[in-house]
Formats: C-alpha cells, sequence, structure tokens
C-alpha cells in the first residue's frame, strides 16, 4: 500500500501542470490580441471612418507623399485631386494618408 500512495503522489501533479500550460496558453493569447490584433483592428476602422468622411476642398496626402486638395469625389472609389493649379491627378480613396493628411490639418491650424 505504501509503494501505491507513492505512485499517486507522483502522477497528481503531472496532472495539474497541464492545466498550468493552458492557462499560460490563454494568457498569451488574450495578450497578443489586446497588444496586436485590437490596435490594429482599430486603426483600420479609423481609416475606413476617415476615408468615409473626405469632402471637396479637403486638403490631404496620400501613402505615396503627394500633397493636394480634393476637388471632386467619384462614385468609384476615387478620387480627383488637384496637386497645383490645374494639375489633376485621379487616385483611389484608400491611399490617403489619414496620419499625414490630420498632421497637416494640425500644422495649417
Amino acid at each position: 500500500m505504501t509503494n501505491l500512495n507513492f505512485v499517486l503522489l507522483q502522477a497528481a501533479p503531472g496532472g495539474g501542470g497541464g492545466m498550468v500550460q493552458l492557462v499560460l496558453m490563454g494568457g498569451i493569447i488574450l495578450v497578443f490580441w489586446l497588444f496586436m490584433i485590437r490596435p490594429q483592428a482599430k486603426k483600420a476602422k479609423d481609416q475606413k471612418k476617415f476615408v468615409d468622411n473626405m469632402q471637396k476642398g479637403d486638403k490631404v496626402v496620400t501613402i505615396a507623399g503627394i500633397h493636394g486638395t480634393i476637388s471632386k469625389i467619384n462614385e468609384d472609389n476615387t478620387l480627383q485631386l488637384e496637386v497645383s493649379p490645374g494639375s489633376y491627378l485621379k487616385i483611389e480613396k484608400s491611399s490617403i494618408s489619414m496620419e499625414w493628411s490630420q498632421a497637416l490639418a494640425k500644422a495649417n491650424a
């Protein structure tokens, strides 16, 4: 009987180890979600809201660094950007940089 108690005592910590590993893995997934996935999803949502709220006359900067003023918003998710008086570029709405455009607006204000 003494041998049986010894075997049971040795087996008990091994069974609880799997639960600890499961909790640690859950914690790692939670931290990954909090610091990586959630902020990216929020940034994408803010970018979409920014693009949807653009209006004629807004001064914007593209991802490529082109500065201009929106002169026309087309139905096909493009816009006409006036880069200098009389010079227009047709670009995709999604190519507008929210961060750079907001920094330009703050600098001009």
